[in-house]
């Protein structure tokens, strides 16, 4: 049985900020890979090997910094309202990762809220309608820093289908640096030629990508793992430089087929995620400045 996934934005264009929540029908296994070194997180360390739980209820994406962490409490919230989460005597606990990008320099500096968490998991929409570009995470997300004036970020959206499969990607970019895609070869390479002078320095931990992968296939929670080594693949092909100091980028990668089979994760299946990861980072540029 395949889960279904519905997405929800809040957003606040007065302050440019705001929050995005993926919720599932059931909980899945998820795991999480962080590489960047400046990552603002709540909930991941449940999801690594060996813990107690390794199911998520929702995930939630958000700007706001560390102040944003507090959209997870709205969207607890809505989700114990239902009866959702871990069982537990004293009635369920939803499970909730959330992972932050650092936006409060863009707009004024006012996080999004717990109410704006409860008010995104409750107008949810399947993913395939779902708005991109800036909103929920993506309404503050800037993007190419080092080269003078930041370019607007955003949050993107691409899916691929491989045999019987299906892949989707959700990407908040809000890079330190540039998407490669609008990048000329001189450019990409005047760019690095500047990073490696030391003559740019970006402002630590004020940059992230985020992304979520939602696998429909038949993986277990092993395999997502090397899922989520692809998608990072998939960002360092679309982002120049990418995972740097200054970044806090992180990878969710979620299985909507829970009780498939325990095999192992398939060439075509890593190969499909580099792809779509790419493409949605591309996507929420693409989308963000056509909305300017």
């Amino acid at each position: 049985m395949t889960i279904s996934v519905s997405i929800g934005h809040a957003t606040d264009q007065i302050n440019r900020t705001g929050c995005t929540v993926i919720r599932f029908s059931e909980a899945v296994p998820c795991v999480v890979d962080v590489r960047g070194g400046a990552p603002g997180t709540r909930e991941t360390d449940l999801l690594a090997p060996g813990k107690l739980v390794q199911r998520v209820d929702a995930i939630v994406l958000t700007g706001g910094s560390a102040f944003g962490l507090a959209t997870a409490d709205g969207v607890m919230r809505r989700l114990r309202e239902e009866g959702r989460g871990f069982p537990t005597p004293a009635g369920p606990v939803p499970i909730v990762p959330t992972a932050v990008i650092y936006d409060l320099a863009v707009g004024n500096p006012v996080p999004p809220t717990p109410a704006m968490g409860y008010q995104a998991a409750t107008n949810t929409v399947p993913v395939a309608v779902s708005a991109r570009g800036r909103f929920g995470a993506g309404t503050g997300a800037t993007i190419d820093k080092l080269r003078g004036t930041p370019k607007p970020g955003g949050i993107g959206i691409a899916s691929l289908t491989y045999g019987t499969a299906n892949v989707t990607a959700i990407a908040v970019v809000n890079a330190v640096g540039a998407v490669a895609a609008a990048l000329s070869a001189n450019e990409r390479r005047s760019l690095q030629a500047a990073l490696l002078s030391s003559a740019m320095a970006p402002r630590l931990g004020e940059n992230t990508t985020l992304v979520a992968v939602l696998v429909d296939d038949d993986v277990d929670h092993n395999a997502l793992h090397q899922v989520a080594v692809s998608a990072h693949d998939g960002v360092a092909r679309a982002i120049v430089p990418c995972h740097t100091p200054f970044d806090g980028d992180l990878v969710f990668a979620a299985s909507l087929r829970p009780e498939s089979s325990s095999k192992p994760v398939s060439m075509q299946c890593c190969v499909a995620v580099e792809m779509v990861v790419e493409q949605a980072i591309i996507d929420a540029t693409k989308v963000s400045v056509s909305s300017v």
